[in-house]
């Protein structure tokens, strides 16, 4: 689908990384290049027409990521660097004065370190307890396992939507549900998600979300946390500076202006933001569903195709996004990428940031195929053409 739209893709390479970034539609490209070349000021600070430009365009990425997930208000759309700032300034800016020692927070250990490490910063500053929802034999997470693993501590749960590595799609609506119903905060991480499948944070209620650009075909350096408002109004802000502050006269009297520019000091990353805007339009332009629905397809297509190579083990059969995590038999996974890599095949192989999860299954390393919706048939044909000889590989990795 749309292939054309992508000059990656001009160098004959195949992309199956799209876990770790997605490639860039020659639109997004063009919108950061006309903001450098037509209106390259500064968002918010000029009082002359190209500053008004580009903090009318800078604004307008904030409408439509609101619409894109459906929140409630335009206040609620935190600019940031990326999910991992996101995570960080909510732990830090929220729950380090919230939660109090001996406070759970649940997380998984199939979750990535950026939903992690916050977590386990905060255990050390503050004395929470980090526990974890345990996974079942797919490693997948279930209601009725969030359930047993919540206790009369247990103050937030905080799951990624879409994993990256098992690549399982967590019941995220009835855990937050069930959640709530106990007092319990719900933090999702919708970096692997938010270019697959529809979120509508009303429907699901969460509390907070982050999610990045360069995950759903925009620019890197840019992120979204959404919170509710009310919930948001009382994050602190980490960073201090320019452009986030009403007026300050001495230590005792300094004023934030309101949601959202308080929560974002200083100069942002306005090409990002505004190119981000064209990756959202050119996503609602295909739709999620059509998205969806072809990833699926594909995804079935390469299971069966390497579950007919007797020399592979496959760690997750049965998700339902278009993530693939498999090993080929006695050969080191960065070996297996770095071979596929001599034919232009671009995998990602090791532990993926979620380095807990080896723990839980078994196993140190894979090789993870992620798909989207610009991967073929044919390029599946030619990857499993190469993972069927065994012996290629060993010969040309020796």
């Amino acid at each position: 689908m749309n292939r054309e739209d992508f000059p990656m893709l001009l160098q004959d390479i195949i992309y199956f990384d799209n876990g770790a970034t997605t490639l860039k539609p020659k639109c997004v490209i063009d919108k950061t290049v006309e903001y450098y070349e037509k209106y390259g000021a500064n968002a918010h600070r000029g009082d002359y027409d190209i500053s008004y430009k580009a903090s009318e365009a800078y604004e307008n990425t904030r409408r439509l990521v609101r619409d894109f997930i459906h929140a409630r208000f335009l206040e609620e759309i935190i600019f940031t660097a990326g999910a991992t700032e996101g995570l960080n300034l909510i732990t830090r800016g929220f729950f380090e004065k919230l939660l109090e020692p001996g406070d759970e927070v649940l997380l998984t250990k199939s979750e990535h370190a950026s939903n992690v490490l916050p977590w386990f910063s905060l255990a050390k500053s503050n004395g929470i307890q980090v526990s974890y929802i345990p996974l079942d034999s797919n490693y997948y997470v279930t209601l009725d396992n969030v359930k047993k693993a919540i206790t009369p501590h247990t103050k937030v749960i905080s799951l990624a939507y879409i994993t990256n590595v098992i690549g399982d799609i967590r019941p995220i609506k009835e855990i937050v549900e069930f959640a709530h119903q106990h007092n319990i905060f719900v933090v999702v991480d919708a970096a692997q998600s938010i270019g697959h499948i529809k979120t509508d944070v009303q429907d699901l209620d969460v509390d907070f979300l982050v999610f990045s650009a360069h995950k759903m075909c925009g620019p890197t350096g840019v992120g979204v946390l959404y919170g509710k408002k009310e919930l948001l109004e009382n994050v602190t802000p980490l960073i201090l500076g320019g452009g986030m502050n009403e007026s300050f006269d001495n230590e005792a009297e300094v004023y934030l202006k309101d949601l959202p520019t308080r929560l974002e000091p200083g100069t942002p990353n306005v090409a990002g933001v505004i190119a981000f805007g064209s990756a959202i339009e050119y996503l609602n332009k295909i739709g999620l569903a059509e998205i969806s629905f072809y990833e699926k397809n594909l995804r079935k297509y390469l299971v069966e195709k390497l579950i007919a190579i007797p020399h592979l083990d496959i760690l997750n059969l049965e998700s339902d996004s278009g993530i693939v995590s498999f090993n080929v038999e006695g050969i080191f996974s960065q070996d297996v990428a770095y071979f596929l890599n001599k034919y232009n095949i671009c995998v990602r192989a090791g532990n993926h940031c979620a380095k807990i999860l080896k723990k839980e299954v078994g196993v140190n390393n894979t090789i993870r195929i992620s798909l989207y919706f610009y991967n073929t048939y044919e390029e599946i044909d030619a990857l499993v053409e190469l993972l069927s000889d065994k012996d290629k590989i060993l010969k040309e990795m020796l």
